[in-house]
C-alpha cells in the first residue's frame, strides 16, 4: 500500500481565502496607479488643433488616453467629434468606433 500525498500542495498557504487574494490584487493595483497630468492650454489648443486637422484629411492618430490612473492607446480615424458630451468619436481599423472624452485625452500622435 503506497501513500498518497499531495506533495507542494499540501504546504500552501491555506489561509488564503478568495476575498484576501482580491484584496491584495487591489493594493497591488492601487499602487501601479498615477495621476492625471496637468495639461496647460497651449498644449489643449495643440491637441485641439491636431485632432481637427486629422478629422479634415483623414489621417490616422493615435491618442493617448488616462482612465483610472492608467494610460491606454486608442489608434483610429477621428469619425466625429461631438461639441455638446464634449468628445471624440474614432473608428478603429476593427471598424469599431470608441467614444473618447476630450477631457481623458492626455497625448495626441499623427501617424502616418
Amino acid at each position: 500500500m503506497t501513500i498518497r500525498d499531495r506533495g507542494k500542495l499540501k504546504w500552501l498557504p491555506a489561509h488564503f481565502m478568495p476575498e484576501h487574494r482580491k484584496m491584495l490584487r487591489e493594493i497591488e493595483r492601487d499602487m501601479m496607479r498615477m495621476q492625471k497630468p496637468l495639461l496647460d492650454e497651449y498644449q489643449i489648443e495643440e491637441m485641439e488643433r491636431q485632432v481637427c486637422e486629422a478629422m479634415e484629411f483623414a489621417q490616422p492618430v493615435k491618442l493617448t488616453v488616462w482612465r483610472d490612473g492608467f494610460t491606454y492607446e486608442e489608434v483610429g480615424r477621428v469619425h466625429y467629434l461631438e461639441p455638446i458630451q464634449k468628445e471624440v468619436r474614432l473608428k478603429t481599423e476593427l471598424g469599431t468606433i470608441s467614444r473618447i472624452k476630450f477631457a481623458d485625452i492626455i497625448a495626441v500622435e499623427m501617424k502616418e
